[in-house]
């Protein structure tokens, strides 16, 4: 395929006539003839005077800072005097607080300049973290081709990564693989599309698509000036209350099973015109168990991670694996880096129990989104929407307020399973559940839940969000929205050290 050029993207993405060139002459010291003569062509032949061009331009009106690689210029080698402007390009975006689209096109570093210039990957990187540190958003579109150091490094640091149609990406270029190994690399494998098909990146969008993209990003995460305190849900049930139910813990357990209940994918439905979703770990894992993406709530950028329970069994085929929890993980360290709000949603029966779970460290990854969840610095708040089944839901529920679906549940063991333990039988589940108080309710009450959503019509307690699916999932957002917003306004309530005590008191209050 072509190679579409750093004036493309900006004719394609920016607002028109609104790019400004930072650029400065470039300064490469004292060079030999044979590479002063290589640049001399480069520039003729590309029209530009380095392999990147910085900037700012307007997208939809919001100002962007942009770091385009242009592959004419000697393949968009990165040498020093590129790296350079890349360095300071990326600390004018961090001054100026900007946004950050990114966009190589290269081949890797520079020949003619050697292993210093592959040196300055490192420097790179680290000018994008101090873009990170400051909780900016930072966006990479890969373009044909991308490989070697600018891969490994910074072309592989976005908050969200893109693809152009057909580009090839990947750690060394197919030649240069076949000639050290001796093997050739299979087709297809270093394309844009197979590595979003992998999770290594979120997706693979033409120049059009992705102007639309960065638009809804930014707009995304700009707050809403305007955001004021939402008014208290009168139909959230909280301790105080003194609720007692009128169903069982097994008709709840029944009801979160059925086919027809409404679960993360109606929440994402209702939250679409701001929804931005992400694909797989980045690292080559990818589960439809969970979903993670950023929205707006309240007027406020929140970060949505969440359990699909039409993705799992008995409904599909997706088993809550370690694959799954790394994803999860991927959207907490999403909220760390943008520092915006997160929200976990809790609806699984149970994590995958296979050989292949074990060997891929089930149990640990259970235990690190744990603590990953607990030590997060911004707000956090967990909703049980459903089933919350063993060690799968545990991980995904340690936040600084937990609301609960009125037939929501929590339980160490699938009630089958627990029955199984204690009688050996399957056919003492629901006597089980009763008495490992697995309810909403018992969770309020044990300290665990701090607020129940009812799941009735018009707020009314003893209903069935299958009956009401709309109006459920608007209910629960709200509930959210009211909870992130005492959340957000006492600081008492937030982060690690209130979830450690909370959780250390959970334990000095059991009996």
């Amino acid at each position: 395929m072509g190679h579409t050029s750093a004036q493309q993207l900006i004719d394609e993405v920016l607002d028109p006539d609104s790019f400004q060139n930072w650029g400065t002459t470039p300064n490469y010291g004292d060079i030999d003839e044979a590479y002063k003569d290589s640049l001399a062509r480069a520039r003729e032949k590309s029209g530009v005077d380095e392999a990147v061009i910085i900037g700012e331009g307007r997208v939809a009106g919001h100002r962007v800072a942009c770091v385009l690689g242009e592959f004419r210029f000697l393949g968009g080698s990165i040498g020093a005097a590129t790296a350079r402007r890349i360095i300071d390009g990326i600390h004018r975006a961090t001054a100026e607080n900007l946004p950050l689209l990114i966009s190589p096109s290269s081949g890797g570093t520079r020949m003619q300049e050697g292993t210093p210039a592959f040196s300055l990957m490192v420097s790179i990187t680290t000018a994008v973290y101090r873009h990170k540190d400051k909780h900016l958003p930072f966006l990479v579109y890969l373009r044909n081709p991308t490989t070697g150091g600018v891969m490994a490094s910074w072309g592989s640091a976005g908050n969200l990564t893109f693809a152009e149609p057909g580009a090839l990406l990947g750690f060394l270029g197919p030649r240069v693989v076949e000639l050290t190994t001796g093997k050739p690399m299979p087709p297809g494998v270093q394309t844009g599309e197979n590595l979003a098909t992998h999770g290594v990146i979120d997706g693979v969008i033409n120049p059009a698509e992705l102007r639309a993209s960065v638009i809804k990003l930014v707009t995304t995460l700009t707050p809403d000036p305007q955001q004021h305190a939402p008014a208290r849900p009168d139909y959230l049930i909280t301790a105080e209350q003194g609720y007692e139910p009128e169903h069982s813990a097994w008709d709840s357990i029944v009801a979160t099973r059925r086919s027809d209940r409404p679960g993360l994918r109606d929440v994402l439905a209702v939250l679409s015109d701001s929804y931005i979703e992400l694909n797989g770990t980045g690292d080559g894992r990818h589960s439809p168990a969970v979903q993670v993406g950023i929205a707006t709530l309240g007027g406020r950028p929140v970060v949505i991670m969440g359990q699909d329970r039409h993705a799992q069994p008995p409904h599909a085929v997706s088993e809550l694996g370690p694959a799954a929890l790394r994803f999860a993980r991927r959207g907490i360290q999403l909220a760390h880096e943008l520092n915006i709000p997160l929200i976990s949603f809790i609806d699984t029966p149970g994590a995958e129990l296979s050989r292949e779970a074990e060997e891929a460290g089930m149990a640990g990854s259970i235990s690190r989104t744990l603590n990953e969840l607990v030590s997060v610095d911004v707000p956090t708040v967990s909703v049980i929407l459903g089933q919350g089944c063993g060690g799968g839901a545990l991980a995904m529920l340690p936040s600084d307020a937990v609301i609960s679906a009125e037939h929501g549940w929590l339980s160490p063991l699938p009630p089958e399973g627990a029955s199984a333990i204690i009688y050996r039988d399957v056919h003492h589940a629901a006597e089980m559940m009763d008495a490992q108080d697995v309810s909403a309710v018992c969770l309020m009450n044990a300290g665990i839940v701090s607020g129940i959503v009812p799941e009735g019509p018009d707020g009314a307690a003893s209903g069935d969000a299958a009956d009401n699916p709309e109006e459920f999932i608007t209910r629960i957002l709200e509930a959210v929205d009211y909870t992130l917003w005492n959340l957000e306004h006492n600081v008492k309530l937030v982060g690690r050290e209130h979830r450690f005590q909370g959780y250390e008191k959970l334990a000095e209050m059991q009996p």
